[in-house]
């Protein structure tokens, strides 16, 4: 049988015998109940991500049961089948290092079992990048369902919602301006329903993308978890997969460069998580594109920050839905945008932004004359600390920390930071840089959210809130502060990070988008001679951590595995 075989003729398992194959296969299926005519239909697998372990997923069973009332009103067979679940505070030692991983078994299902079309469920930072991942790779017809963002919670009358108000209560109860009994009464109200966090986080900021590039349905971005839109926007999904399948639309005729630039603008524009452009960058490769940090730069001088959401503003990710979604957005940078690009609805992105509703008045997403903040809400930094690049959120950083000098304050690795971060006699002031080094991508291993580096007890308990913090690894979209991360190469790689000693000069200047060691030339060259690589990881020697470690690439290329970037032949 050909290779452009569909349904249960797709894909077939190898006796030998091809029609003794879909005998067999047919045999067996037939066990779970179906008919001939329901096996003669258009197949439609669903990715099922549900986990006990992630709450941000909790809704994905009554999603699948709305896809698949979707793809059945279509005609189509919906099948779904489980892949790896990932949530970011239930993976050790950090969701980022599994994140490939749940694209290899994503991409190896789709391959393997007989599907015309699938539905990617996903919510959690990681979830949805990783199924962008797998789906490029398979190159099957694919759409995207996400979760949905949480509720909002309420403490003392103040609203709250994960994470950034996690981080915010956090620090409070670090500088001791609330006791253990408080934070203990925050816990159970900062995350009240099911979803994603409700802030302008990861997985907020991947839905918006994937939304912006034409992967997803228009509208579904920003529909809460709890939101019974939530779920006739799942049935639609559905529905929309089966029409998918029969017209062969595959990711790569869908993600092209042009609708990857859509996608990063559209980070811009929104402020979103840092995490942005290393999952997008994963995605670019695995089709042979990619993510240009110069030209993303380049971008943000045009592509004002127009979204008033924390952790850069006031709001949460339900007002956003109130407000239009992420069609109020696109509205305002339109002429920014190439309109002409596909996407899984059928129609372009143009098209799809004129059959919205009209826009109506809000305070969320802010006029293009009058942004949140006007000088591109990320900086692509480069100099002879990070010559590969370094990312800063300015938005949300002190802007009086833009441009600074500082004395480097050298953590080694994440256990020394723990042992030394809150010691009352650590030589630190509030005008010194911290830098934290070997968290990247090998270092960590898995480039953890770290580069959050918390104030020092000491200046915290003096009512510090922000100081310049550089490292290799990355931070939550939640997270806020004058926080340099993704520097490359990364330390552990003999990135000159690897380099810094505490007591060196730092000099951050963010206009002209700079990051130097004030360290000369023959110093460095001293230090590079006297370098050693950082003890390898324990267990490195076998298995996923040993694949991880001998292929996985730098931040500038996606953290991805080498082997898993299209090649001339893939």
């Amino acid at each position: 049988m050909s290779d452009d075989q569909t349904g249960m003729k797709k894909g077939l398992t190898r006796y030998g015998d091809d029609a003794f194959s879909l005998f067999l296969r047919k045999a067996f299926i037939k066990a779970m109940g179906y008919t001939d005519d329901a096996l003669n239909r258009p197949i439609i697998g669903i990715a099922d991500t549900f986990s006990g372990y992630n709450a941000c997923h909790k809704t994905v069973p009554d999603l699948i049961e709305a896809v698949k009332r979707g793809v059945m009103l279509a005609g189509g067979l919906p099948v779904e089948f489980p892949t790896i679940s990932i949530h970011e505070s239930f993976a050790h030692p950090t969701s980022m290092f599994l994140r490939n991983l749940m694209s290899m078994d994503t991409e190896e299902m789709i391959r393997a079992q007989p599907m015309d079309a699938v539905v990617l469920i996903g919510g959690c930072d990681k979830t949805v990048p990783a199924l962008l991942m797998g789906a490029a790779s398979a190159n099957v017809p694919a759409i995207v369902c996400v979760t949905g963002p949480m509720g909002t919670g309420s403490h003392k009358g103040e609203r709250l919602g994960a994470c950034t108000d996690c981080r915010r209560m956090w620090g409070k109860f670090r500088a001791g301006e609330i006791d253990e009994a408080e934070i203990e009464d925050i816990s159970s109200k900062l995350v009240p329903t099911a979803g994603t966090c409700g802030v302008m986080g990861t997985a907020s900021t991947m839905a918006l993308m994937t939304e912006a590039m034409g992967m997803m349905l228009p509208g579904g971005a920003a529909i809460p978890a709890w939101a019974s839109d939530r779920l006739r926007h799942a049935e639609e999904t559905g529905t929309r997969a089966v029409a998918l399948a029969k017209e062969k639309v595959t990711p790569d005729q869908i993600i092209t460069q042009a609708a990857l630039n859509n996608a990063m603008k559209t980070l811009l524009a929104i402020g979103g998580s840092t995490n942005g452009i290393v999952h997008m960058a994963a995605v670019a490769g695995r089709l042979g594109l990619n993510v240009d940090l110069d030209a993303f730069d380049t971008m943000g001088r045009d592509v004002p920050m127009l979204v008033d959401l924390k952790p850069n503003g006031s709001y949460y990710m339900e007002d956003l839905w109130k407000a239009g979604g992420l069609t109020t957005i696109l509205r305002e940078i339109e002429d920014l945008l190439d309109l002409d690009c596909p996407t899984v609805s059928g129609k372009t992105l143009g098209e799809n932004l004129a059959a919205m509703a009209p826009g109506w008045q809000q305070d969320v997403v802010r006029p293009r004359g009058n942004p949140l903040f006007s000088k591109g809400s990320m900086a692509v930094l480069r100099g002879n600390l990070a010559p590969n690049g370094a990312v800063l959120k300015q938005s949300a950083a002190d802007q009086g920390l833009l441009v600074h000098e500082g004395r480097a304050v050298v953590f080694e690795n994440l256990e020394d930071l723990a042992e030394r971060i809150d010691s009352a006699d650590l030589d630190v002031t509030a005008d010194d840089v911290l830098v934290l080094r070997n968290i990247g991508p090998k270092g960590a291993p898995g480039m953890p959210e770290a580069g959050y580096i918390p104030i020092p007890k000491k200046l915290a308990s003096q009512g510090v809130k922000d100081m310049v913090r550089i490292s290799d690894g990355r931070m939550s979209g939640t997270a806020f502060g004058t926080i340099i991360l993704h520097v490359s190469p990364e330390a552990a790689d003999g990135g000159p990070l690897a380099l810094v000693q505490t007591g060196d000069r730092i000099r951050l200047d963010t206009p002209n988008r700079s990051l130097t060691l004030l360290v000369d030339d023959t110093e460095m060259t001293a230090r590079r001679a006297a370098w050693t690589p950082p003890p390898a990881h324990k267990g490195s020697g076998r298995g996923y951590l040993k694949l991880y470690l001998d292929t996985v690439t730098q931040a500038e290329d996606g953290a991805d595995f080498d082997f898993l970037q299209a090649t001339g032949d893939s």
